[in-house]
């Protein structure tokens, strides 16, 4: 047998063994699986109200997990909560009784498709559904300017300002006493394109017929097509397509000669029948892992309008039947959402448990910024499995609450556990929390202690950084203030907020938001922001048209 033959027949072989193995190997994993899956959704209680635990912490392991970072100022052991939330109150507590949380966890997320697919719903005259609405995926979607490290890792960046009440009737009861509080984190920008490591790229394209309408497949023809002219000579990419079922069209090729073939092999694809997810994610890990190539990113991308109905259409089962592929070959999963109709939740959960992150694409710009300015530069990964933990200082913060992170939630005490999953961040991203915090009569000192916690992508050491935050760096003024991308995270916040019927404290009106990101624009000189504008304006307009101008109730927050 010649050479080649041999290499066809081990491919083959590998192929074969991955889905022996890997059928048997989800078995293995699905309690660990479940077990992580359980601990992210821990932190909070089906009605969104926080776990409280308890004074006392869990001491660290030898391996390091299970230990929440220390608190700003550690909490006092077996002290209750003081009526309305005072944890000053001098009572001893009974041994059942749990202190105040002051802690907040959560899986980093640089996520940005809620956006991007909330502004072409308005552009198509409708309003986004509430559960489409992720605030953090808006906020992210700003640059915010922060300083980032000189090397590896993360710089923390935490500041704020008092909230104070709207000018257009937004402003919401006790607003004054509220502040906003940033936690902004950022990784070292790329490197050059000649620097970073070749990419071996499996896409994974729907062509189901609701494929076929104009923004969609053939959104996907041109945004692979630009690709393919951005990526590196010594990059890889397969191409496998789906519909009712799955098929290679491509298998892994270097791009170096094979430029006009893959042009060719991507223009064939045509709508077909139904939707697949399942039959697509697997035959792209399959060709992932039979075209792994060491020392290289290898992640599957999924270009979707994520409306699976056919096969399994749960995104915890797809996942665990390529579970094993995941993590023994550490290929991550990025999905780039299309189409007017969009799954937007279920392709988000696919990426979130599959470590990647989503993106939307309405048009051939966005699809320009996706894979030409972003994915060739963002291909490495800076941080695996990153969670930030905020430690709020009970002596100065009354109630907090984190705006949005409801399905990034990780229990306090899985901060230091590496087994659960957190987020992948990649090169020149940032990542933005924001909080309402209430601050108490007479608060002077801390406010907060960040700190964020990673796995290095090569050594899998676990690392953290922290930052901090007083009292005098939140007393300025929100609005009208010196710091425009606070504002314009704070707008996009409250924006998102009011699609999904929220109750921020002094969240202003829609009118009052559209008017704020108009002249942030300016003073920006931002498209980005301008594009906001109209985007709340489109909102306002259509809300008013459907008469929901009444104002939300505000609402006590995390700590009672």
């Amino acid at each position: 047998m010649n050479q080649a033959g041999r290499r066809h027949e081990k491919r083959a072989g590998d192929r074969a063994g991955y889905r022996a193995g890997g059928r048997a190997g989800a078995v293995a994993l699905l309690l660990t699986g479940a077990m992580a899956l359980t601990a992210c959704g821990a932190g909070s209680g089906s009605d969104g109200t926080p776990d409280l635990s308890s004074g006392s912490r869990k001491g660290q392991s030898s391996t390091g997990g299970g230990q929440p970072a220390p608190d700003a100022v550690a909490p006092e052991t077996g002290r209750s909560a003081a009526p309305e939330g005072d944890a000053e109150s001098g009572a001893s507590a009974a041994p059942d009784v749990k202190a105040p949380d002051y802690l907040s966890t959560f899986a980093l997320d640089v996520d940005t498709a809620s956006y991007g697919y909330a502004r072409r719903t308005l552009g198509d005259g409708r309003l986004p559904a509430a559960e489409d609405v992720r605030p953090e995926e808006f906020v992210n979607s700003f640059r915010q300017g922060y300083e980032r490290p000189e090397g590896n890792g993360f710089s923390v960046n935490v500041d704020g300002a008092r909230i104070g009440s709207g000018t257009g009737g937004g402003g919401g009861t006790g607003a004054s006493d509220w502040s906003l509080l940033r936690v902004g984190l950022a990784t070292r920008t790329a490197r050059p394109a000649s620097e970073r490591p070749p990419a071996a790229l499996t896409f994974v394209v729907d062509i189901s017929g609701s494929m076929s309408e104009t923004g969609r497949l053939d959104l996907v023809r041109k945004s692979l097509t630009i690709l393919t002219d951005e990526l590196r000579d010594d990059d890889s990419l397969s191409l496998v397509t789906f519909s009712n079922e799955a098929e290679t069209r491509l298998p892994m090729t270097r791009v170096k000669g094979n430029r006009n073939r893959i042009k060719d092999v991507v223009a064939e694809m045509e709508p077909a029948q139904s939707t697949n997810v399942e039959a697509g994610i697997t035959r792209g890990y399959e060709e992932s892992v039979e075209g792994h190539r060491e020392g290289a990113t290898n992640r599957v991308v999924l270009l979707s309008d994520a409306l699976a109905n056919t096969g399994d259409t749960e995104a915890e089962g797809i996942l665990r039947k390529i579970d094993s592929a995941r993590r023994e070959y550490g290929i991550t999963l990025f999905g780039v959402g299309v189409g007017s109709d969009y799954g937007d939740a279920f392709m988000e959960q696919l990426t979130n448990k599959g470590d990647g992150n989503t993106t939307y694409v309405g048009d051939e710009t966005q699809a320009r910024k996706v894979f030409v300015d972003q994915l060739p530069a963002h291909l490495e990964i800076r941080a695996r499995d990153a969670k930030a933990q905020v430690a709020f200082d009970r002596k100065n913060v009354q109630q907090f609450r984190l705006i949005g992170y409801e399905n990034r939630k990780v229990a306090d005490e899985d901060f230091r556990n590496d087994g659960v999953d957190g987020g992948e961040v990649g090169p020149g991203h940032t990542v933005t929390a924001l909080y309402a915090v209430r601050l108490r009569e007479g608060a002077s000192g801390t406010v907060a202690k960040a700190t964020v916690r990673w796995l290095d992508p090569k050594t899998r050491k676990a690392e953290e950084e922290t930052g901090t935050v007083t009292t005098g760096s939140v007393d300025g003024t929100l609005w009208g203030g010196e710091n425009d991308r606070l504002q314009v995270a704070a707008v996009a916040a409250y924006f998102a907020d009011r699609l999904r019927g929220g109750d921020l404290p002094g969240a202003p009106g829609l009118g009052e938001l559209a008017s704020r990101a108009s002249g942030l624009a300016e003073s920006t000189e931002d498209s980005a922001v301008e594009k906001l504008a109209t985007a709340i304006g489109q909102a306002d307009r259509l809300q008013r048209g459907a008469g929901t101008d009444d104002e939300p109730e505000p609402s006590e927050g995390e700590i009672g």
